[in-house]
């Protein structure tokens, strides 16, 4: 089963079945009537147990059933509830790389202005939305206990795959808690053992840390080899991947020096048959599924313009990128139009290009001709560049047809070229296990990929430089808000952005800002979560 073209059916057969909602209060799937029970008669054909785990995965991508514009759960718009879109403007358009036009849309101008609350929309969608995924993932593992399978008399063949399906299943929910880990420092914590409609306690971010760490390695052996698994699904990699972001966050998170265990688990990715792709665009592209990008992407959130149609990032960053006066739509594969120019840069990400080398960068979409670089008035959409790093066209220049609205571009989680990065980071922040000349080199492969010909010696690589050249790498993937904290530079006034503290050229802000808030409704519906210092 190809995930990225049966998700949408699977998701309406394993995920319909349950009515999700943010007054359950650990998430649990709830089965909504005795229609719709995941039953021992769902399972009488045991490839259900296959399709059950593709909904599990479906809680990325899709947002309901009933198209892209319905939502699962309850209180919650599909838009500012998508997975992987909600990730994205708590990531991205909370720093210093993305500026969002259209202010009115609930959410957006508190989270790229940095004065957010707990009653923001979008906050709460990423919270509920991430641990939809984790009730999802208890659910399944729920119905794979060997006494269930004891009582359906599953055959000893798909009782050996469901081995790989339950660590899939325990290996996304270890991403959600590591999102809510990241983002809110705290998660109400529930497994499969947890009683359905309870409400869980609070676990910290030292015991979130603990578990997460914990579930990868107990998995690793049960999860198939990198690169091995079907198309849409986690490998080995996937879990080194998260631990590598954890222990290279460690410092932030516990306030423990881990680099020494980032550089043992990228050693890992990067020796796990992964290779970078020749052309940097094409990893973002409409078959980014597929080819030489396939090689260096090591998991992504799936997009597809018929079949898994959703107001996801891809979709966002595709139809935002068209200026509003270069109408450059067609060129990216969506509508001419496109949603006028609703997304642009800010004028610190704009410099990180600035003349020299990066003339030639092919990480440099910027299109800069006729708009001043600085945005002024975030409502005047003719000002600041915009970009055209994401396409909705394949590598050979050709739309699928399928549609001009929601692109089939998947939206890259994590890809090998941030494992050079975190490996040359780690090792200048002191970790053992690798070399600084092997740090040059894996920084180096990839600006000969973007076609910049300076190279990097060993007295440019410092921790300065890896910030920069993680923007220029790593931008509009999810990343820089994580990045920016690691250095000190998210909250306080280190590093000032423009409108960052709700000001044009950027204030400082204060230091609770580096978590966001447990949202309102979440507090008011579990009396075992607190709120988050600040709020």
């Amino acid at each position: 089963m190809n995930i990225k073209k049966n998700i949408k059916s699977v998701l309406f057969f394993a995920v319909m079945a349950f009515s999700v909602s943010s007054c359950t209060e650990d998430l649990n799937i709830i089965p909504n009537d005795d229609q719709t029970t995941l039953s021992d008669e769902l399972f009488e054909n045991e490839s259900a147990y296959k399709e059950v785990l593709a909904g599990v995965y479906a809680n990325f991508s899709l947002t309901g059933t009933d198209g892209p514009r319905s939502s699962n759960l309850d209180g919650v718009d599909a838009g500012t509830g998508q997975y992987g879109r909600t990730l994205l403007y708590l990531q991205t358009l909370s720093a210093d790389q993305m500026i969002w036009s259209y202010e009115n849309d609930q959410g957006t101008a508190e989270i790229q202005r940095a004065i957010w609350t707990p009653q923001n929309p979008i906050i709460l969608g990423m919270f509920e939305r991430v641990r939809a995924s984790i009730g999802f993932a208890n659910n399944f593992l729920r119905e794979t206990t060997d006494e269930k399978l004891d009582a359906r008399n599953v055959s000893e063949d798909t009782r050996q795959e469901i081995v790989t399906y339950r660590a899939e299943a325990r290996l996304i929910r270890a991403i959600a808690y590591y999102h809510l880990m990241d983002l809110f420092g705290k998660a109400p914590f529930s497994d499969e053992t947890t009683e359905i409609n309870s409400r869980p306690e609070e676990a910290s971010r030292s015991e979130l840390f603990t578990f997460i760490e914990s579930e990868l390695k107990a998995i690793e052996d049960d999860l198939a080899n990198p690169r091995q698994n079907e198309y849409g699904r986690a490998d080995k990699a996937v879990a080194w991947m998260v631990l590598a972001k954890i222990y290279l966050n460690a410092e932030v998170y516990v306030g423990t020096d881990r680099y020494t265990d980032c550089i043992e688990y990228c050693n890992k990715i990067i020796n796990g048959g992964f290779s970078l792709a020749p052309n940097y665009l094409d990893l973002f592209k409409a078959d980014n599924d597929q080819g030489a990008a396939r090689n260096e992407i090591i998991f992504a959130f799936i997009s597809d313009g018929f079949s898994v149609q959703n107001f996801g990032p891809t979709t966002v960053m595709i139809n935002g990128a068209v200026g509003s006066l270069e109408r450059n739509g067609e060129s990216l594969g969506v509508t001419a139009e496109g949603w006028g120019g609703a997304l642009r840069v800010r004028k610190e990400f704009a410099d990180l290009f600035n003349g020299g080398s990066f003339l030639t960068d092919t990480r440099n979409t910027l299109i800069t001709a006729g708009r001043p670089v600085t945005i002024t008035d975030i409502a005047d959409r003719d000002t600041g560049y915009v970009i055209a790093k994401y396409s909705n066209l394949n590598t050979a220049g050709v739309s699928s047809g399928l549609s001009q609205d929601f692109v089939d571009t998947d939206f890259p989680l994590f890809r090998l070229a941030d494992v050079h990065l975190m490996y040359a980071e780690a090792v200048l922040r002191g970790g053992s296990g690798g070399t600084i000349g092997e740090a040059v080199t894996l920084v180096n492969q990839l600006r000969t990929r973007a076609n910049n010909p300076q190279a990097v010696t060993v007295s440019d690589l410092t921790l300065n430089f890896i910030i920069d050249e993680r923007s220029r790498e790593l931008h509009w993937e999810g990343h820089r808000r994580q990045d920016l904290i690691r250095f000190n530079r998210f909250t306080g006034g280190n590093y000032n952005w423009a409108w960052k503290g709700n000001a044009s050229n950027g204030i400082a802000i204060p230091n609770h800002l580096d978590l966001y808030p447990i949202p309102a409704s979440s507090l008011a519906s579990n009396p075992n979560l607190t709120p988050n210092p600040g709020y």
